[in-house]
């Protein structure tokens, strides 16, 4: 192979089949995906390769997966289902789900782009670990100004039943207008490379969004950190003739 040649990932093989399948009808909405066990065996890949793959199409809205029944077909999801928002999704989701655990919760000197972003040296760290399928899956980190934070839950070190985004619009009145995203890929630090289990030379996705108001100032930050092996970043669209 030459060094211009690019081999997918396995479990990207899978993906792209599988897309396939259910873009032509083979397997149409609300019909069964063959067992993980059939798939490892059809494709000829491990049942880690075939988890991810499936992993990734529920992410990406094509399956829906139901532990202990199998992984059913949604169908072609639209163009703003297909996107992913990770800033967004993770100030969603609340804390209390099984597969997160909380993992850090107080006031923190953050690194200096952070605090330039906020205006504020000493900001309330709030940390938490995503599993999927019982492998660390997110890092994710949020960062409030004392300020926004004063009067919350947020400095609790107890998982919100809910997510960010609501308890602060509940607690608060606020209303996020948008959100600003800017994705790195580097080296993780210490610390994210004992909550992930990665090694130091394992690379991450880091995507660090900005959260605004409708005046485009930024009420807090969020960073989620991903590691390289688990995630890509994939996009496929129709192009006219």
């Amino acid at each position: 192979m030459s060094s211009l040649e690019f081999e997918p990932p396995k479990y990207a093989r899978v993906v792209l089949e599988l897309r396939r399948r259910i873009e032509n009808g083979d397997y149409p909405p609300g019909s069964t995906l063959p067992s993980e066990t059939q798939l490892v065996r059809e494709f000829a890949v491990g049942r880690t390769t075939v988890v991810r793959a499936l992993q990734m199409l529920q992410q990406d809205g094509w399956i829906e997966r139901e532990h202990g029944r199998g992984s059913f077909v949604k169908g072609i999801p639209s163009a703003k289902d297909g996107g992913t928002r990770p800033g967004l999704a993770v100030l969603d989701q609340p804390e209390t789900r099984e597969s997160v655990t909380l993992v850090h919760v107080g006031q923190v000197e953050p690194a200096p782009p952070v605090a330039a972003l906020l205006g504020d040296a000493r900001l309330l760290m709030r940390r938490r670990l995503d599993l999927r399928d019982g492998i660390p899956s997110e890092l994710v980190t949020c960062w409030f100004p004392q300020e926004l934070a004063y009067g919350t839950d947020l400095d609790q070190a107890v998982p919100l039943p809910v997510g960010v985004r609501a308890h602060l619009r509940t607690v608060k009145g606020l209303r996020v207008d948008h959100i600003t995203e800017r994705l790195t890929a580097r080296l993780p630090g210490s610390d994210e490379v004992k909550a992930l289990k990665i090694k130091k030379s394992d690379p991450v996705l880091a995507i660090l969004a900005t959260v605004h108001d409708a005046a485009d100032a930024v009420l807090f930050a969020v960073e989620v950190v991903m590691p390289g092996a688990l995630h890509e970043l994939e996009d496929v669209y129709p192009v006219s003739s």
